[in-house]
């Protein structure tokens, strides 16, 4: 059941500490049941009743508030959940359009990826500036007691229950930011691997003749990891076909990386002009074989996981 009193329930909840919320939930619910009870005592519809009574409880967030002992004045409990729903609001796109700005601004005038750090720079500086703006906007309206109509809350503003997910938000992130850092890494170090040769010139870790095919089809698949990871996250749990999916873009990705390790194509020979312990060709070949072994030890293991994630979600 999805109903307006579930939804105010989880809308309360959320805020409260979560050592208090199974006692939270059930004494919130048994008082809206008996006020609701009272109500259509006198003959009030049972839709209705619930209605006015959750009416009468009031936002969800300020009863949340006083459940839990928390004092909202930051702002002041009257613009406080304005100004925090506003903030999310800008934070959310202004900072990353403003680095994705700069970031391409200084890869035209010749910078390449070295314009992602002044990007990161300007994003985190805008955020800044619009938390320190907005809240002292928030603060004066307030100390000088401007009259602002705010828009009075309504149960038609809940927010549907929360449903239990078998893949969670968090999840999706790390794996979605590893496979980017991967990406980026791949593109990064051809141009600056932070080892240099003798004369100051970049050597890339990655062999360079690898650009030719291994290269882009190996970041093509991670391209495609990224997308299945949101599709995954969409559908909201494992499921066989799924499963199918990923061990095919593990395998895609894992089988060609092994292989050109084992086969010593993989690393820049000329890392051994740098690094000594690499031009010998023993050296080599133990690196090749662990970086294979170990790409193989992690894609069994992570479909193992996944199929019993999967045998779990399915099952249930």
């Amino acid at each position: 059941m999805n109903t307006l009193t579930d939804r105010y329930l989880a809308a309360t909840l959320r805020s409260v500490p979560t050592q208090r919320r199974e006692e939270i939930a059930t004494e919130l619910r048994a008082s809206i049941e008996d006020m609701i009870e009272g109500r259509t005592d006198g003959g009030t519809d049972p839709a209705t009743a619930e209605r006015a009574v959750l009416t009468e409880l009031g936002n969800p967030d300020l009863l949340a508030a006083r459940y839990a002992d928390r004092r909202l004045q930051l702002i002041g409990p009257t613009y406080y959940l304005v100004w925090l729903r506003l903030l999310k609001l800008l934070l959310s796109f202004i900072p990353a359009l403003v680095g994705t700005i700069v970031t391409i601004v200084e890869a035209t005038e010749g910078k390449g990826f070295g314009g992602i750090g002044p990007g990161i720079v300007a994003a985190m500086q805008v955020a800044v500036q619009i938390a320190f703006w907005l809240t002292v906007t928030f603060a004066v309206i307030e100390r000088t007691q401007t009259t602002v109509d705010l828009p009075e809350w309504t149960v038609d503003q809940l927010p549907d229950a929360p449903v239990r997910r078998g893949i969670p938000l968090a999840d999706t992130i790390a794996s979605v930011i590893m496979l980017v850092l991967t990406i980026a890494y791949a593109l990064v170090q051809h141009y600056h691997s932070w080892v240099e040769g003798d004369d100051g010139a970049n050597i890339p870790v990655l062999d360079p003749a690898l650009w030719s095919f291994w290269l882009p089809a190996l970041i093509a698949v991670l391209v495609a990891s990224v997308v299945f990871e949101i599709v995954k996250y969409r559908t909201g749990r494992w499921t066989w076909r799924l499963f199918g999916v990923k061990a095919l873009l593990n395998l895609a990705f894992a089988v060609p990386l092994a292989w050109l390790a084992a086969a010593d194509r993989l690393l820049n020979p000329a890392l051994g002009e740098r690094l000594s312990w690499l031009a010998e060709a023993e050296n080599r070949e133990s690196l090749g074989l662990a970086i294979a072994l170990g790409t193989a030890a992690i894609v069994v293991w992570d479909l193992i996981d996944t199929a019993r994630k999967t045998r779990q979600q399915t099952a249930a």
